[in-house]
This record gives structure tokens, C-alpha cells and sequence, in this order.
């Protein structure tokens, strides 16, 4: 890698990098010039997002109805055959704030003094409670409780908070099951009658049912290169079951988020944040570090969901919507084709103009410049090319039920031009009454149900990180070894990654969005037995 003398300089002079730093940052493959941009963003701030106004029904959300959704998957389903398809899982997190209100039970309670009652009384706890009223019913019951009896000869002598004391330990005791350390993937979600699936089957499944073409799936995770075999044990009991099931071949490939998206932590002066020994402390550049997973992808259609979001019941409805989602960007998809096909080939008609600007405002949600009208026909054609020449998504909302995350939203960006953006609320200025007044009327909620069309109209792939809007990363407060520390993570996946993407918003069910934030999410109706299952 060929280094910046310059920004070596500064690095040396005002912050007072050494050999070994420069050693350590050029094996991890990572540019100078990236550590001085980031070390100058915790000192500069990153700018808040503008919202103009939340994305609403009609209002850059298109609602369908059930019999459109139905043509669409229909349209979709007569095209897919000549189309690669790939599912693309994020899967590399830990499932460690699932059980973050049973870690702190373990380090809080005073098991020689107290009762669970009294802990939870003394907590003002309302997750144990739910935890352990509804113990019985999760997936993964009885093998714990088996463990325990074997651990425990005296077990039937035990009072029943014991008991549930023992089994939550065990749970989490990284010498047994150490839950809350392993991958969400690999973690037990649904009992059926034969069997007890886990969130990787699960997209299994559903990789069969929407994202196949000539009997072929190809499903993709990003897992962490330690958990990979987490992953592949599941795979190798699982997926000839799935095959023979669905007559459908699976084709499962994996990929690591790249060190070299890592970003450099500092401490509250924005000094570099060093460990005990002396090196520099790198973090995670968060999934947004993952476009370049996707970039990496051969595939003409890409479906996007969370590793957690999966259901026991209702894969029928649940496919309907994502092939309607993708028979939507197929036919969007046509259109911007046509377009870009006739200015390739000098087809292009003047008269055509008026047309293809309203299906570029009105079905794209495109903003189009004022003086558009005063440009030459060179220049519009110049202007329309830009503008569709681009990957394009079209993602899933469901009506806002006060779930934290992202939403959709208008932004207008620092130039002027607005558009359709999903927005996280920590990209908001909230001490802004008038942008956190807008943030609170948001009416819809991001699930992460995105398709994704990322080749161009000859059929060659995009360069994906040619559309990121690299102002809109995120500074975070974390904690190392119970010191302070800030780091910065990249663009999200689907914010600022895909900021500059062809957007289309499209209302889904509640139906579809299932997801599992925390332990007790599992009791939900949507991940347990229903009608003999």
C-alpha cells in the first residue's frame, strides 16, 4: 500500500503515531488517509441529516392491495427464470442483548439473601417476569433443563426460584449452552413436531420458497470467521432436509466483514484510544462495513433480510410479499431498461421528455431541478441517464408500532435536492423541535425487507460504493475494559450505503416483520407452534 507522506506526517505530529502503529494499521490492510479522515471526523462532528418531512402513504410509500401484491409476485415468478437470485443474510452479531436483562439478573442477584421476587421487585424488572411465566414455552426448554438435572443431584429438592436460577446460569455459562456469546443464527427459535429449527434453517426455508429460479437458490450470510462453523454444523444436519422438501438445490456461500473497514477508536479528548500494551484499539465499522459484501455478490436480484427476522408460521404470506416487493422492481426495473437502452442506441425521442420526468418524480421519487425545463436536450438526456442509471431497492415498511430503528423519511441533502431515505433517529439533530417533531410523526418503521437490483441495463454489476453518502456514519459512546471510548461506525447498510440508490418504499403487512431483539421476543404467537406445528 503506497502511503500518504503527508498524512504520515500529521499522524505523527498530532497524534502522535509511532512505527509499530503504522506496522499494525498497514497489516490490517488499512489506508492512512482513512485513519486521518475518520481521527478528523470525531474532532470536526459528522453533520445531522435534514428531514423534510416523514415518507407516508401516497407520499413516497406505495400501498398495494392484496390482489396487486398477487399480480406482482405473479409478474416476478414469470421472470425469475432468467434471473440470478440470492438471498443475503447479515449474521455475523452476537446474540448478546438478547439476554442482556438475564446477564444482569446473573451479576445483580444476591442469591444468598434474596428471592427472584424480591430481585425483581427490587429491579423494578419486567422482563424476568414474562422470561419466566412463559419458561416452559421456548424451544430450547428441555435440553437446558435436562443439563441442569445432570449438573444438579439434588434437583427435585430445590425450590422452583432455584431452579430457575440454575437454569438461567447454565443458559448463559459459557462451560454449557453460553448463549449469549453465540451468534443469533445458531440459537434454537422454533419447535416443530419433529424438530427444533434455528433462525439458519429458517432462511433455508424461505430461500426455497421466494429467491429461486429453475429449481436453484443461492442464499448468502456474513458471519464472523470465528462462528463459521457454528454456522456450517447447522447447515450439514439441515439442508439436504430442506432440498428433498422444497426439490429445490441450495447453494450457501459465506463471506467476513473486512478488517479493513475497521475504524479507529479515541478517547473523549479524541486523542487514539490505546490498549494496556500500548497498540491502537480498531472497532467494527458496523453493517454498513458490509456493501462491500454485497458489492462482491454476482446476482441480478438481491433479497436482504435480518438473520432474526423469521417465523414459524405463515411462509406462504411471508412469500407473497417478498416476491411482490421484487415483481415491483422488475417492473421498475423494465422501464428505467427501456429508458437508458434508447439513449444507449440514439432512439431517444424528444417528445418522450415530459413522460419519462413524471415517471422519474412520480414513481421514483426522483427530485428534479428546478430549471430543468431551460436545459438543452443533451443536458436533460445527461441528467435522466445520471439519474437511472443507478442500483435501485425497493423496501418493505411496516406501520410504525413503536419498534426502535430506522424509518422512512424526505431528506434534503446539504445541496438542496431531497429524497427518500431510511433514517435512524441518531441521525437526527433531536434537540431540534422542528426536525424531532418531524422524527415523532413518522408513520411507518424499517424491518430490513429489501430487494435489490444491482446490475445495469447492459447487465454489468454497479460499483456499489460509488453510492454511498459518506456524511452520514455514526459516532458511538461504547465502554472498554470500563474505560470510556468513541468510535465511528460507517454509513448503514441500508442508510447512507444506499443513499444515492433508486428508492421505492412499499407497505408491507406486521406479518412480515418478526423479529427477535430480546430472549422474550420468542413467546410472540409468530415463533411459537400453532395448528399442530
Amino acid at each position: 500500500m503506497e502511503e500518504n507522506t503527508t498524512t504520515k506526517d500529521t499522524l505523527i505530529k498530532k497524534y502522535g503515531f509511532n512505527d509499530a502503529d503504522f506496522e499494525q494499521i498497514s497489516a490490517m490492510n488499512i489506508s492512512l488517509d482513512k485513519i486521518a479522515g475518520e481521527l478528523l471526523l470525531f474532532t470536526s462532528g459528522i453533520p445531522k441529516i435534514t428531514l423534510e418531512k416523514p415518507a407516508t402513504l401516497n407520499d413516497g410509500i406505495v400501498k398495494l392491495s392484496h390482489e396487486e401484491f398477487q399480480k406482482y409476485a405473479d409478474f416476478f415468478d414469470a421472470n425469475k427464470d432468467s434471473l440470478k437470485l440470492k438471498k443475503f443474510v447479515p449474521a455475523s452479531g452476537a446474540a448478546s442483548r438478547m439476554f442482556k436483562f438475564l446477564n444482569e439478573f446473573l451479576n445483580e442477584f444476591d442469591q444468598e439473601n434474596e428471592t427472584i421476587n424480591a430481585y425483581i421487585n427490587r429491579k423494578k424488572d419486567k422482563n424476568l417476569p414474562v422470561f419466566l411465566a412463559g419458561i416452559e414455552k421456548f424451544p430450547f426448554f428441555e435440553i437446558i433443563k435436562s443439563k441442569v438435572k445432570e449438573l444438579t443431584p439434588d434437583y427435585y429438592s430445590l425450590e422452583s426460584h432455584e431452579k430457575s436460577y440454575l437454569f438461567i446460569k447454565t443458559m448463559l455459562s459459557p462451560d454449557y449452552f453460553n448463549f449469549s456469546n453465540k451468534p443469533k443464527g445458531v440459537l434454537e427459535f422454533h419447535k416443530y413436531e419433529s424438530h427444533i429449527s434455528t433462525p439458519v434453517e429458517e432462511h433455508l426455508n424461505e430461500c426455497a420458497f421466494y429467491a429461486s429460479s429453475k429449481s436453484i437458490s443461492h442464499l448468502h450470510f456474513t458471519v464472523s470467521d470465528h462462528h463459521e462453523n457454528l454456522f456450517q454444523t447447522i447447515i450439514d444436519t439441515v439442508k439436504q432436509k430442506v432440498e428433498n422438501k422444497s426439490q429445490t438445490k441450495i447453494h450457501i456461500k459465506y463471506s467476513h466483514q473486512d478488517k479493513s473497514t475497521d475504524t479507529i477508536a479515541v478517547k473523549a479528548n479524541n486523542e487514539p484510544f490505546r490498549n494496556d500494551d500500548g497498540r491502537l484499539v480498531f472497532r467494527p465499522g458496523g453493517h454498513g462495513a458490509l456493501i462491500n459484501n454485497l458489492n462482491n455478490l454476482d446476482a441480478d436480484i438481491v433479497f436482504i433480510k435480518n438473520i432474526d427476522n423469521v417465523i414459524q408460521n405463515h411462509i406462504q404470506e411471508i412469500t407473497l410479499y417478498k416476491k411482490g416487493l421484487a415483481g415491483v422492481l422488475l417492473q421498475f426495473q423494465n422501464q428505467i431498461f427501456n429508458i437508458l437502452n434508447t439513449i444507449e442506441n440514439n432512439t431517444f425521442e424528444e417528445n418522450d421528455i415530459p413522460k419519462i420526468i413524471d415517471f422519474l418524480k412520480k414513481k421514483l421519487n426522483i427530485d428534479i431541478v428546478d430549471d430543468f425545463d431551460k436545459y438543452t436536450l443533451n443536458n436533460k438526456i445527461e441528467f435522466i441517464k445520471n439519474k437511472l442509471n443507478r442500483p435501485i431497492r425497493v423496501c418493505g415498511m411496516v406501520k410504525n408500532e413503536g419498534e426502535p430503528g430506522g424509518g422512512p423519511f424526505w431528506v434534503r441533502s446539504y445541496k438542496g435536492n431531497v429524497s427518500l431515505q431510511i433514517v435512524e433517529s441518531s441521525q437526527v439533530e433531536v434537540s431540534n423541535k422542528e426536525q424531532s417533531t418531524i422524527l415523532a410523526k413518522a408513520t411507518h418503521f424499517n424491518p430490513v425487507d429489501l430487494v435489490c437490483g444491482i446490475k445495469n441495463f447492459k447487465g454489468i454489476k454497479f460499483n456499489l460504493t460509488q453510492f454511498i453518502d459518506h456524511s452520514t456514519g455514526f459516532i458511538v459512546h461504547k465502554n472498554n475494559k470500563g474505560n470510556d471510548l468513541k468510535g465511528y461506525e460507517l454509513p448503514g447498510l441500508w442508510n447512507g450505503a444506499m443513499a444515492k440508490w433508486i428508492t421505492v418504499f412499499v407497505e408491507v403487512p406486521l406479518i412480515t416483520f418478526n423479529p427477535v431483539k430480546t430472549v422474550n421476543d420468542l413467546l410472540k404467537p409468530a415463533h411459537q407452534p400453532q395448528n399442530g406445528n
